[in-house]
């Protein structure tokens, strides 16, 4: 059975945590991109219905699972220029950055990779109705994809282990470029026995209205 439709009080309550969770993380979004969150947030919830892009269905748990999950890294990738999202899925994080470099004026450029085709179409649908500058939907695997222009960064959320993240994505990296790996409460492992010229620091987030250990493993190629 497909999820339903959600009702006109579930839209306020989610609206409402939204806005309440983008400035708990202390973020200064312009009404302009809380509106082109809350649209993104919709059509994730319609297309699921048909596409299954994921396993959130409730408009809720798609703004703090999602939206605001994502937005909790900004604050450490905002300084990159060309940033690489692997196994992007919906989108995420990818468009949600790009919204808020967008909205900051930050000349960044987003890359979202994965290999199935309709997450894809969705992902460019969604910048074509957001009007979204400087993001790149890639139907493509990592492996054989090239970049059109030197990259600074690689993020990626429930896409590999730490180790594998860095062996599949070390090709396109330069050296002083940096890899996110968006991690619940358990990543320990995943960070032993890596290579000596990776750099490693974990920084514990804190996800509004999400009741989950969240932390970004941030690995710098030294």
């Amino acid at each position: 059975m497909s999820p339903r439709a959600p009702s006109s009080q579930d839209e306020a309550a989610a609206r409402a945590l939204l806005e309440e969770g983008v400035a708990v993380l202390g973020l200064s979004l312009p009404a302009t991109t809380l509106e082109a969150l809350w649209r993104y947030a919709g059509l994730l919830v319609k297309w699921n219905r048909v596409y299954n892009l994921t396993a959130i269905t409730r408009l809720e748990e798609v703004v703090t699972h999602h939206l605001l999950d994502a937005l909790a890294v900004w604050p450490w990738v905002r300084q990159e220029r060309v940033l690489v999202d692997v196994g992007s899925g919906a989108g995420l994080p990818g468009i949600v950055l790009a919204l808020a470099a967008q909205a900051e004026g930050r000349p960044l450029e987003v890359h979202s990779l994965d290999a199935v085709a309709k997450k894809i179409a969705f992902q460019r649908q969604v910048a074509i109705e957001l009007g979204l500058k400087g993001f790149h939907p890639w139907h493509e695997r990592i492996e054989r994809w090239q970049p059109p222009a030197p990259i600074s960064g690689i993020i990626s959320r429930a896409f590999a282990r730490f180790d594998e993240f860095i062996a599949l994505t070390r090709h396109l990296l330069p050296q002083g470029g940096r890899w996110y790996a968006m991690k619940g409460p358990r990543h320990e492992e995943e960070l032993a026995g890596l290579p000596e010229d990776v750099a490693v620091r974990v920084v514990p987030l804190e996800v509004p209205g999400l009741a989950e250990a969240r932390h970004l493993v941030i690995g710098e190629f030294r």
